[in-house]
């Protein structure tokens, strides 16, 4: 039995094979963040990008371009007019084929997945196995950049992919299955926090996201319906995935729609926003 959406992956060899399309629209959105005493540092990975991507690429701008700047939360979801705009400075219409990939972690390319998605783009696909496996195949790399001719991009929202605290709040006498998509040691609060308050908010059960991958690659059908569905995420009536600020997150997320849960939403500000208000609970241990 294969992925529900086996469309929203490609493989090297499949993306290989469509290089010379001209609908064909390729983009690096890695971004690092580098630990410091209290909390991270966002850096751009445009420099990454630029020491070698794939033939013909574009980069997107996660921290910047495709954010609200103006949050105090990194990362957080435009405005449409604004996120419809970033998209067609890209280079995106509707009538391009996307694939994404990180010269990062693979989270990059799912977040960069969801807001097109979000935005109401239906041909965007994940390169299974990020950068690595392009280089791995042997297949070539170039250095400096690549810019995709400006166009424009009509959104068509998918408001119910995205989810605010009020709906997470509402949500935790576990009517949905909210899921939180960081390490064992944030979920249960043993180790070191970037987020002010240690714990989960409550309910919340644990799929951390590099569980659902394989160096980069997503699990295999069954091993990876057998991962959500361990924690209810397939059979429940709809899921909410959450982490430290939206990132990881869409790692869960994405796994939940190739699979077939269509009804599954990110948590937005995730952790970072949840804790600003001091009377939101939280809970410690692994006890939802």
């Amino acid at each position: 039995m294969g992925y529900q959406h086996p469309e929203y992956l490609i493989s090297v060899d499949e993306l290989n094979e469509t290089m010379d399309d001209p609908n064909l629209r390729v983009f690096d959105s890695a971004v690092f963040l580098r630990p410091k005493e209290a909390g991270y540092e966002v850096e751009s990975g445009r420099e990454a990008y630029l020491s070698g991507h794939i033939p013909g690429a574009g980069f997107i701008d996660l921290a910047e371009a495709w954010a609200d700047t103006s949050s105090d939360l990194r990362f957080t979801l435009p405005a449409v007019d604004a996120l419809q705009s970033a998209i067609g400075a890209s280079g995106i219409n509707a009538e391009h084929k996307v694939v994404l990939y990180s010269s990062g972690h693979l989270m990059w390319a799912t977040r960069a997945w969801w807001l097109l998605y979000f935005a109401g783009h239906t041909q965007i696909a994940i390169l299974n196995g990020n950068l690595g496996a392009w280089k791995a195949a042997g297949q070539p790399v170039e250095t400096g950049e690549s810019v995709y001719p400006a166009t424009t991009f009509s959104a068509s929202p998918r408001t119910s992919q995205f989810a605010d605290t009020d709906t997470v709040a509402a949500g935790t006498d576990g009517v949905v299955c909210t899921i939180n998509s960081l390490s064992r040691s944030l979920y249960e609060g043993s180790g070191e926090t970037y987020y002010v308050r240690r714990g989960h908010i409550p309910g919340s059960k644990l799929v951390y996201y590099d569980s659902l991958l394989d160096n980069e690659h997503f699990l295999q059908e069954d091993a990876l319906r057998d991962k959500l569905e361990a924690q209810g995420m397939l059979s429940a009536d709809s899921v909410i995935t959450y982490c430290g600020g939206g990132i990881a997150a869409t790692v869960d997320a994405f796994a939940c729609l190739l699979c077939g849960q269509e009804n599954v939403a990110v948590y937005d500000g995730s952790m970072s926003e949840w804790v600003q208000n001091p009377k939101r609970p939280l809970t410690l241990g692994m006890q939802p």
